[in-house]
């Protein structure tokens, strides 16, 4: 083992700043399931869910950035500024830098909405938003393609974790959306809640 030199030293950290970049992404999309309508997760207040996945997207999108960098900058491969962001522009490994290319420009699109969200509607937000949960999955398959270190050792196991954090908070999220009572059942519900104190009065 000859340990980081000069010219590994870019590929060591490309390599580090992915993998915190999908741990990172995976806390936010886990966060995003498990947050009810309310914008509320169990045991914490609406203000502390919206900073803590306020914080966590920004490191994530801060770790992503130096992933890029990183990527473009070693010269070990040329992969280029523009196939960043263009899908299946590289010349190396087009298809995997392709789908983590387009995980980029969603992650991207997400970071544009919400600085312009004062001025777009509610429902286009969402719906640009809720495609923002495709970039995940895009980066994980990315992750397994592109790099030989993703298919064993603890890179494998990160990436397993990833898959079963999200698959468990997925899960939940279901399960409870299955047992809880639409809007106009809520409504409902409240009235007959009232006009049961009213009769026992």
């Amino acid at each position: 083992m000859t340990g980081i030199t000069g010219s590994t030293a870019l590929w060591y950290a490309s390599r580090a700043t992915g993998v915190v970049t999908l741990l990172l992404l995976t806390a936010v999309v886990v966060l995003g399931i498990l947050v009810n309508r309310q914008g509320r997760l169990p045991g914490l207040p609406g203000f502390a869910v919206t900073g803590l996945h306020r914080n966590v997207s920004l490191l994530a999108v801060a770790f992503l950035a130096i992933h890029v960098v990183t990527a473009i900058a070693d010269p070990y491969v040329t992969i280029g500024i523009a196939a960043t962001v263009l899908p299946f522009a590289s010349p190396y490994k087009p298809l995997w830098l392709g789908l983590g290319a387009i995980s980029l420009d969603l992650v991207a699109a997400l970071i544009l909405t919400s600085l312009a969200r004062g001025r777009m509607s509610r429902r286009a937000w969402r719906a640009i938003h809720w495609l923002g949960y495709a970039a995940w999955p895009l980066a994980v398959v990315h992750s397994i393609g592109s790099s030989a270190d993703a298919r064993n050792g603890l890179v494998l196991g990160v990436l397993v974790g990833c898959v079963l954090a999200t698959a468990a908070a997925l899960a939940w999220r279901l399960s409870h959306a299955a047992r809880e009572v639409p809007r106009a059942g809520r409504a409902a519900a409240a009235l007959s809640r009232m006009s049961a104190r009213k009769a026992g009065l």
